[in-house]
Order: C-alpha cells, then sequence, then structure tokens
C-alpha cells in the first residue's frame, strides 16, 4: 500500500487551525485546484462531526467524500467516497500537534491506484507528495496572512 506524508508547521492556534482547514466550504481558498466544495451533510456529537461533501476539481471531475473529525485530538479521518476512480481506495489521516513555533500539521494519504487508472502508484505516490507539499505551503501562507487573520475574527 503505497503512503504519501508530508508535514509543515503554521503559525496560529492549534482549534482554530483545525477547525479552519477541515471548513469543507474554505477549501477553494485553500486548495488551489478545488473550484467547488460542497457539504452534503454534517452531523456533530460532542468532541466528534461527521461531513459527507462532494468536490470539484480543476478538471471539472466531481466525487463525494466522508470526514469524521475528532475536535479534542485534533485528527481528521477521511475517505474518498464515489466515484473512487482512478483509486482502488483512497484514505486520509489529517493530525495537529501544538508545538514551540504553531502547529505541526500532518497529512497522510494510504492509496492504491487502480488497473486502469493513468498512472501507477510509484507515479501517483511521487504526484501526492509534491502536490501535498504544495497545497500544505499554500495552507500556511493563507492561514499566517494577516489579511485572512482579521476576517476570520471578523
Amino acid at each position: 500500500m503505497p503512503q504519501a506524508k508530508a508535514s509543515i508547521t503554521i503559525h496560529g492556534d492549534a482549534d482554530r487551525i483545525f477547525a479552519i482547514t477541515n471548513d469543507i466550504a474554505r477549501w477553494p481558498e485553500l486548495f488551489k485546484e478545488y473550484r467547488h466544495a460542497r457539504v452534503l451533510s454534517s452531523q456533530r456529537d460532542g468532541r466528534f462531526a461527521k461531513l459527507e461533501f462532494e468536490l470539484t476539481n480543476e478538471e471539472e471531475q466531481t466525487w463525494q467524500s466522508w470526514r469524521i473529525l475528532d475536535f479534542q485530538e485534533r485528527v481528521a479521518l477521511a475517505q474518498r467516497g464515489t466515484p473512487k476512480f482512478p483509486f482502488l481506495y483512497m484514505h486520509l489521516t489529517w493530525s495537529y500537534e501544538p508545538v514551540e513555533n504553531g502547529v505541526l500539521m500532518t497529512w497522510i494519504q494510504d492509496f492504491e491506484m487502480d488497473a486502469n487508472a493513468p498512472v501507477t502508484n510509484e507515479q501517483a505516490l511521487a504526484r501526492m507528495v509534491s502536490h501535498m507539499q504544495n497545497n500544505q505551503e499554500h495552507f500556511k501562507q493563507v492561514l499566517e496572512s494577516q489579511e485572512y487573520i482579521a476576517v476570520d475574527k471578523a
């Protein structure tokens, strides 16, 4: 099973960063490649929440996923739903650890490509790691910008 992993430290409050980065409606401003993000259902029970949502990328491909948020431990578990192609499966874990200079945000993606996918597991892994690092850098820039902090507090 291939596994892509990337981490970055973001200056700020761990609870705030966890909440913003898991706010699906904000993903088009946080991820450069998402044109549309729509929450289909949301249920919260104490420290846990379950979200079902739909994403559309730059190529106009749309899929559904689900995400379970643990607000106490600051962990998000997710899985790509339908359609799964080009993957056989895609499982994600995002964790947020308070550190001296802010929050260490780590993303782990366990996946396997479908045999009919246009890329191999190895090709997909290289792309994913690069893609994750680029997205995390963008998250950092957005979340650490004074403009974004001011808008978030309003």
